[in-house]
Order: structure tokens, then sequence, then C-alpha cells
């Protein structure tokens, strides 16, 4: 793989949920059935299952794919993943410790730092469960300011969410490509192989979510309707795109690194050739993409702010109805209008933990210190809400209709207890004084 993929040929195919058939070559498809004696052009048929084969209908997801060598070709033994000094994301997850009260984080430095591809830019801020039960998830900060050069990843735990917040990046997988920009997402389901390429030698930084169990769904509208918030015609999937590069093409020396996250510790064999090799595929399990400015964001038009739940982007549910393993929701550009309102999110304590990032610009909760590429952990029934400098202001600022446009934050929120990766404990990045944005909230009660 080059280091400068071509863009301009990068298409996409829309439609959330959609059972999609494409192919980089006309005929490669098999017509009327999905395992033919033999494949057209000398391929490979291969599926890739994203849930148990009995999985009721709607619920069941999975691929077939097209390609040139299967899945199994491999030029050596998996061994362990050797990260050269750098930061174990094995050791992250299992070094986590409880920590209840409320954290904040500066971003990750961008600037003046060794040569680090995406997964090695990968750090594990918070989590809880077991990737060996399929229980649980991982949150992740990464920065990143080199491209995947012949190297290839997968997660055999879980579905990746990925939210950058600075740097665009090329995302190439098994099933094709995706351009992803801040303000955009993107989703790569669990086994699903892919490598990510920097853009223009711009460094990239971010957030990810992995969850250890179900995938991603639009969140159910419920009264409001059949239209509103994430409209499934705006999520963009990858068409069919392949290269055909091996050592006898590239050279006797041509090697491959792939590179598997397995009950969350990272194993690596070598291939003698690009695992992007599929030259067709058809089925309703693939990455896709989706611009947050594109969400049909609802408020009110009378009084009291909504509960967040209003700007749910996806949803990972739970077994229990109602309730998600993972919630992706944002607090985009939006009119505020309430009426006699406070118009800021409430003060707050939760049965769901909630981690928060900023994408850009500034949060109408919070002032000064939560900032784009910084996050914050609010955990379960930990009391949260805005700062004493954003409530004195809102209590009594002119109630006029006002766009708000300073700013896009996003959340993960979760029915999981999170604990805390000890480095993350002890970041210098860490806002030891964060408590403090509370303590100059004045007393005001006055009784008659």
């Amino acid at each position: 793989m080059s280091e400068h993929s071509n863009q301009s040929d990068i298409i996409y195919l829309s439609g959330f949920g959609s059972y999609i058939s494409t192919e980089a070559i006309p005929n490669t498809l098999p017509n009327n059935q999905n395992s033919p004696q033999s494949c057209s052009y000398g391929l490979y048929a291969e599926q890739l299952s994203g849930t148990a084969f009995t999985a009721p209908r709607h619920k069941n997801l999975h691929s077939w794919l097209y390609r040139i060598r299967p899945s199994v070709i491999t030029a050596t033994d998996y061994e362990s993943y050797d990260s050269n000094g750098r930061y174990d994301i094995y050791e992250g997850f299992q070094s986590l410790v409880i920590e209840p009260k409320p954290l904040r984080w500066n971003p990750l430095d961008i600037d003046d730092i060794p040569p680090t591809n995406f997964i090695e830019g990968l750090q594990v801020v918070c989590g809880t469960g077991d990737p060996s039960l399929k229980e649980g998830l991982c949150i992740y900060n990464y920065v990143a300011n080199s491209s995947m050069i012949n190297t290839a990843f997968y997660s055999s735990d879980g579905d990746f969410l990925i939210v950058p917040e600075h740097g665009s990046m090329i995302v190439i997988t098994e099933l094709g490509r995706l351009i992803v920009n801040s303000s955009e997402i993107v989703v790569i389901p669990r086994g699903i192989r892919f490598s990510i390429q920097i853009i223009n030698n711009e460094s990239i930084r971010g957030y990810a979510l992995e969850t250890f169990s179900g995938h991603f769904e639009l969140p159910s509208l419920g009264v409001i309707g059949s239209n509103g918030l994430a409209n499934p015609r705006d999520f963009l999937i990858p068409t069919a795109w392949y290269e055909d590069i091996d050592n006898q093409s590239a050279g006797e020396n041509y090697s491959y690194n792939l590179i598997n996250k397995y009950m969350g510790k990272l194993f690596k064999r070598s291939l003698n050739h690009s695992p992007f090799d599929v030259v067709g595929w058809h089925g309703n399990y693939y990455p896709f993409k989706y611009d947050l400015k594109h969400f049909n964001t609802i408020n009110t038009v009378s009084y009291d702010h909504p509960d967040p739940s209003i700007f749910t982007v996806l949803t990972c549910p739970s077994n229990e109805p109602g309730v998600a393993i993972a919630d992706f929701v944002i607090f985009p550009p939006r009119w505020m209008v309430a009426e006699h309102t406070f118009r800021p999110p409430y003060f707050h304590r939760n049965c769901m933990s909630e981690y928060m990032g900023m994408i850009y610009g500034k949060y109408d909760g919070k002032g000064d210190g939560f900032v784009p590429g910084g996050s914050s952990l609010h955990s379960v029934m930990t009391p949260h809400g805005p700062d004493a400098g954003s409530f004195v202001k809102a209590s009594h600022v002119d109630l006029s209709p006002v766009y708000f446009n300073e700013g896009l934050a996003f959340m993960f929120e979760t029915n999981y207890l999170l604990k805390v990766s000890t480095t993350y404990l002890h970041s210098k990045k860490l806002q030891s004084n964060y408590w403090q944005c509370w303590a100059d909230l004045p007393k005001l009660f006055s009784p008659p």
C-alpha cells in the first residue's frame, strides 16, 4: 500500500443498515448464490459473520467477500506484538482502577511526538468488563503523525467507533476506503481489517470507543415519528476496492504486518501480500461513516432543557429495553429558545457513566478548561453540571432566541461503572483542580 492513496476515486453508497452489493470489477459477484463451485476471475468466497448464524433476521449481520486470497493464508504464525517501549493498550486495560471523582484532562500533545501510527497512538482512558465474555467496553484517546504503512489491524474484541478531533484520515478497509474528517465519525465492526493513513502529513487526534458486545444501531424515535436525529440516508458505506500486491509483484522482501487485538492483547503475524484484496462483496456487515453536521437536532420550543438522550446519534443496546451498553451523543449547534428556563445542561447525578470530548469550540455548560481534544469523565452517581461561571451567566442572561454555534461536543454514555487507567490517573494532562470549577457556586437560598 502506498503512503498516499488516491482520494479522487473514493465513492460511497448510502443508507444505514442497507444490504449492499458492490464490485470493483463487473461480474465479480455470483448470481443467485453465495459460494459457487468456482468464483469469477479465480477469486475465493469468504463469509464474514458479525452475529451468530441463528440471530433473529432483523439483527443478523454478515457479508460475503470475494477476494484474491482467503484470509487463512499467512506467512508466519501468530506472535505477541512488541510495543517497542510504546504505550501498551493491554497493560492499560489491565491496570484499570476504581476512582469515582469527576475527572478532566487536557488534550494529548500533537506536536513533537516520535513517529506514531494510529495503533501505536491508542491510549486506554477508562473501561470495564472482559472481552473474553463479550461484556464491557473500552474508551481510548489517540494521537498519530504517521500512516500505517504495510500494517493492518483488526479487533476480535469488539466494534470501534472513532471520533476525529484534529486532522483527516483515509481509512482503508477490506470492504473499501473512507475519508474521515473532523466532525465526522467512522464505525469499524469487529473483525474487519483496516489501516489508517494520515493526509498531507497532518497529525491526527481524537477519541475511540470499543464495545465488546452488540453492534451500533439507530435509536428508536418513538413519538418523534419517522424522521429526525441521524437520518439513515446520511450514513455512507464504502464501495469495493482492492490492491493486488504480493512478494511476487513487489519483490521477495515484501511483507505486511497484520495486528490482531484478541482478549485485550495484541498479536502480530506477517503476510506476503496485502490483506486489502476483496474485489467484490455483498451483505449488511461493513464499516460506515457519518457527518455530524447532518444531524437533525430536536430541542424544546417551550421550556426546560430536554434530557441529552434527544441528541443520540447511535446506540449499542443492552438486553434490557431502553438501557444502552453505550450511546453516542452529540451537543451540536442548535437554536436555544426555551422561555423562563436555565438553558445549559442541568445539575445531574446519573445512573450512567458519562465520558465527554470536545471536537471544536466550547461547550455551553463549561467555561475555560474543557477544550478541543480534552475530555472528562463523570462516573455513575458522581455529581456534575455547569461550572460556577456558566451558572451565574445563564441565570441572568436575556432569554431571546439564540443560535448556539460555538462548539461541538460529544458523549459516550454507558450503563457500566467505568474504571480509569493508572496512566491517565497520573497523567500530567489530568486537571487535578477540576473539582474547583464548582467551588464558587453561591448560596442563593433566601427563605421567606
